[in-house]
């Protein structure tokens, strides 16, 4: 059975740094490739960086500088490192493999980017 748990969610002012995580059960993770995905009120979910098996890395340009994604294939964990927070990054951040899967989704940690 596939579960993915996030956490690392928080409040954080502008400007600030958080850290997600995204534990993993199934055998499936290290041949997988893995998404952040984010989901702001009364917008569609987007993805916003993914991870190849062999750690090949891409992001949406809305992040790309800020965001990093990494993985962990010993601990079926993949991350995502958030600096220089912006308030439009406030969502609730989910992963998923990529392309998702729909029945995969988590409950999602939520990211609040406010002063």
């Amino acid at each position: 059975q596939v579960q993915f748990v996030e956490s690392g969610g928080g409040l954080v002012q502008p400007g600030g740094s958080l850290r997600l995580s995204c534990a993993a059960s199934g055998s499936f993770f290290s041949i997988s490739a893995m998404g952040w995905y984010r989901q702001a009120p009364g917008k569609q979910r987007e993805l916003v960086a993914t991870i190849t098996s062999r750690g090949h890395t891409d992001y949406v340009d809305s992040v790309k500088g800020r965001f990093t994604i990494s993985r962990d294939n010993a601990k079926n964990t993949v991350y995502l490192q958030m600096n220089s927070l912006k308030p439009e990054d406030t969502a609730v951040y989910y992963c998923n493999i990529d392309p998702f899967v729909a029945r995969y989704w988590g409950q999602g940690t939520q990211v609040t980017v406010s002063s």
